[in-house]
This record gives C-alpha cells, sequence and structure tokens, in this order.
C-alpha cells in the first residue's frame, strides 16, 4: 500500500509550494450539516486579503448560485455568486453548448431552472403528453420534483430517445436532519429502467474541472497550469482523487464527512492514488499557503 501522507504543518506547506489558486468543495468545507465549519468563514476572508484566486466547486444542484451567494452570506461567508461553480450551473452551460434551443426535461427546483435562463425548458405537462420529445432529461436535486409522476415523466422521454444527463451522481449528502438521498440514486434508477448510461456534469468528471480551471484563466493568466491549481475536499474520491487525474493536487480535509480510513480505502483500489496532503480544515490549507 503506497506510504500515508505525511501529516504537520511542514508537510502540507510542502505540497501546496507553488499553488496560485484553489478549488474548494462547499459541503464539507465550508459549511456541514448546514452549520459553518468553524474558521472557514475566515479563511476565505484571508484569500481575499492574500489576493488568492479561488473558485467553490459543488455538485449542490438544489438552488442557484444566487442564492448559495446569500446563503453563504446568512452563514457568515461572503461568496459573490460569480466564485461558485455548481454542477448545476455547469449543466446549464453544457445545454447552451450542446444543446441549443433544443426542449429539455429539467428535473430541478424552480430557483436551480433560473441557471438555464433562455433555454427551452419543457413544462411537467409538456412533458407528460403524448408524443413528447426531447433533447435531454437532465437530473438535479429537488425533493418536490423526484415524484413518481415526473419520474416516469423523464423515464418516458429517455426511452423515447433523449439524453439522459446526471448533474452529478452522489447517492447521499448530510443535512441537519442526517443523511439524506441525493439525486444520484434517481440518476442510478432511471439508467437501470432504461437501460442507458447518463452523462454525468458535475464531480468527479474531468470536464467539471476544466471549466474550473478555464473560469480561474480568465482571472489569474492563461498561463495558469493546472498543477498551479490545489483542489480542496472532504470526499477523497469525488474532490481529491478526481482532482488528481485531472491534473490538479488534491488537499484531503477531515472537517466533513470522511476520516483518514477513506484515504487509507482509497488506496487500497486500482489506481492506489493518495491525497497529495491530508489537512484539518481549511483553516490549515490556507495558513500553510505561499
Amino acid at each position: 500500500m503506497p506510504d500515508r501522507p505525511a501529516g504537520g504543518p511542514d508537510a502540507l506547506r510542502a505540497a501546496l509550494r507553488g499553488v496560485r489558486a484553489l478549488l474548494l468543495d462547499l459541503d464539507g468545507v465550508i459549511v456541514v450539516a448546514g452549520e459553518a465549519v468553524p474558521g472557514a468563514a475566515a479563511a476565505i476572508g484571508e484569500l481575499g486579503r492574500r489576493g488568492t484566486s479561488y473558485r467553490i466547486v459543488t455538485n449542490t444542484s438544489a438552488v442557484s448560485r444566487a442564492t448559495l451567494s446569500r446563503w453563504a452570506a446568512k452563514l457568515g461567508t461572503a461568496i459573490p455568486p460569480e466564485r461558485f461553480q455548481s454542477a448545476l450551473s455547469a449543466s446549464a452551460a453544457w445545454a447552451a453548448r450542446v444543446l441549443p434551443g433544443q426542449p429539455l426535461y429539467v428535473l430541478a427546483s424552480e430557483d436551480a431552472r433560473t441557471e438555464f435562463a433562455g433555454q427551452h425548458l419543457l413544462t411537467h405537462e409538456a412533458a407528460g403528453a403524448r408524443g413528447a420529445r426531447a433533447a435531454a432529461v437532465i437530473v438535479g436535486d429537488s425533493p418536490e420534483e423526484a415524484t413518481f409522476d415526473n419520474l416516469n415523466r423523464a423515464f418516458r422521454l429517455v426511452m423515447a430517445g433523449a439524453q439522459l444527463v446526471g448533474m452529478h451522481r452522489n447517492p447521499w449528502w448530510l443535512t441537519a436532519e442526517g443523511p439524506t438521498l441525493d439525486s444520484g440514486a434517481f440518476v442510478a434508477g432511471l439508467e437501470f429502467s432504461a437501460e442507458v448510461r447518463a452523462r454525468i456534469i458535475g464531480k468527479p468528471a474531468p470536464a467539471f474541472f476544466s471549466l474550473a480551471i478555464g473560469d480561474l484563466r480568465r482571472e489569474v493568466g492563461r498561463d495558469l497550469a493546472r498543477r498551479d491549481v490545489a483542489m480542496v475536499g472532504d470526499d477523497v474520491r469525488t474532490d481529491v482523487l478526481a482532482a488528481q487525474r485531472a491534473g490538479l493536487r488534491g488537499i484531503f480535509v477531515l472537517s466533513g464527512k470522511h476520516g483518514p480510513a477513506d484515504a487509507d480505502a482509497a488506496a487500497t483500489e486500482r489506481s492506489g492514488r493518495r491525497p497529495d496532503a491530508i489537512a484539518p480544515s481549511l483553516t490549515e490549507v490556507v495558513a500553510a499557503l505561499d
């Protein structure tokens, strides 16, 4: 088994040497179970004072970036909407680029659908009409939308030829009420029933990281290399190892839903990869930057 990454501030500083920008997960790094992670707001503020570019990259698909920004402000963390890249916003950008003007059936909240402004979205009634067709069925997290009727409409559209798109594949997430089913479960159910493979837009898809890097380059400069960027996350596979496969550095923090045992488990799998470093929280990561 590959050696465990060395711990301590010196090891973390070594892993972050030369980093010019950060990608930060939301759940488990900035917030956990609906509450701010201690020290996260101050760490974000310190990034601003340093002039370090960052993006919040999250598989959150329930609400728009504007709503995420307002929610973060209520928790004491000032993050403008344009610093968020969500599985939702990336899905809307993908649809606008690949399927311009074509009918889409988007299973997401009313607020989430604002990210698709200007695109051709089918109503539930139109999606359920006899002979209805769509270019894509796009599934996000929205408990009130994930009814049998709506999922059945999505299933029929996929059976009629629509491409199945999952904003992400997360099976569950941690809320104030405890572990909660996420929309990846519905994507998997539609895949099983329709016997298709969904296109996944959010993490761990390499294109999701590429989109974020492109956005950072517009701010930092076109010479920003992938190894100049570190992904900070609490999910070893979806955040850290996925970022490493995309050419970024990966820093695993222990402030979320996973612990060191997850890094050990990941290292026993085929890739044998481990995080570049492990830190208690974002506070220590920011303190270790050059």
